[in-house]
């Protein structure tokens, strides 16, 4: 018997071992270890939209233009908007002047309401002096007195009336001004809104607005990209989860050669069932059938990065691949 079989043989095993140890290991590795390459770069995106309608006049910035906050952006004709405060200030005055004659209209009246309170006192006071000695007047008097204090009377009564009418008209020009002070108000946030700026830094993205585009309220003619939101959605298998905590650390590898860190910031707790949709009477339809190989979930896990330590003139843009690797702590 050659004696270099055993050997051939020992070494054989040896080498069959190690590949199916080599094999198991990188099976492991493969269905549990937190890691996926199916990553996709994320950015919050803002629309830019104007506040009020009209004629764009300026565009002040280009398309992938970086900006900061408070930059103007894009500026609508004023003139309309300049006249709308022009005349609500003209209404503010007038409502403003309405209101400081009703005031003196008051004073007017409660001087007359006094002037006719002192002479029904007077006029109460003599009738009732003549009322208590009837031998030394005639009866003529005493009733030309009391018709006097009741004159007096009827004159206060229409003094108070007065003086309340004119109480509730200055109310009703008070009210006047507030409106008209709110009118004034806002044509001043209109005309400012005229001038469109940048809400955050980041980049102006998808630009579809030109000096005499009539750009109407409320629709977006530019993204702007949060260049301070940057975060990476990794979409784990199920298998993997139970690895991936809130808090770890993350080695992203974009496919563009950049390399970078990040955190687990949170991870999704649903997922579309696409086996188990809603039917037309609002039961659900199950899948009659069943597939022996039944490939695992994938479960979005959000990555938070931080723009400040990514290297200067880095190029990232959203909906870029990358592949995330766990670091627990």
């Amino acid at each position: 018997m050659n004696t270099a079989t055993p050997i051939r043989v020992a070494i054989t095993l040896l080498v069959v071992s190690i590949a199916a140890l080599l094999c198991w290991f990188l099976w492991q590795h493969y269905m549990y270890s937190p890691w996926t390459r199916d990553g996709r770069v994320q950015v919050r995106v803002i629309q830019i939209a104007p506040d009020v309608s009209g004629l764009v006049r300026q565009v002040a910035v280009g398309d992938n233009q970086l900006v900061h906050k408070g930059d103007l952006l894009f500026v609508i004709d004023q003139s309309r908007f300049t006249n709308a405060v022009m005349q609500a200030e003209a209404d503010q005055e007038a409502a403003e002047a309405a209101a400081r004659s009703a005031g003196a209209d008051i004073r007017i009246a409660e001087a007359s309401a006094a002037r006719a309170r002192a002479e029904f006192a007077m006029r109460e006071a003599e009738s009732s002096r003549r009322a208590r000695i009837p031998q030394a007047v005639s009866e003529e008097i005493v009733s030309n007195a009391r018709s006097s204090a009741d004159a007096a009377a009827a004159a206060l009564r229409a003094a108070r009336a007065s003086t309340e009418r004119a109480s509730a008209g200055q109310q009703q020009l008070l009210a006047n001004l507030q409106r008209a002070n709110a009118a004034l108000e806002l044509a001043r946030l209109n005309l400012q809104r005229t001038e469109v700026r940048a809400p955050t830094d980041g980049y102006i993205t998808n630009l579809n607005l030109y000096p005499g585009d009539y750009a109407h309220t409320g629709q977006a003619y530019m993204a702007l990209i949060d260049r301070h939101h940057l975060w990476v959605y990794g979409y784990f298998e199920e298998t993997k989860l139970p690895r991936v905590n809130v808090g770890d650390r993350v080695e992203v590898r974009l496919m563009s050669g950049l390399h970078t860190e990040g955190v687990v910031d949170s991870i999704a707790r649903g997922i579309a069932d696409r086996d188990n949709p809603t039917g037309a009477n609002l039961l659900a339809e199950v899948n009659p059938t069943f597939s022996w190989v039944r490939l695992a979930q994938r479960v979005p896990v959000r990555v938070r990065l931080d723009a400040d330590k990514l290297p200067p003139d880095t190029v990232l843009a959203a909906g870029m691949t990358a592949t995330l690797v766990l670091r627990p702590e």
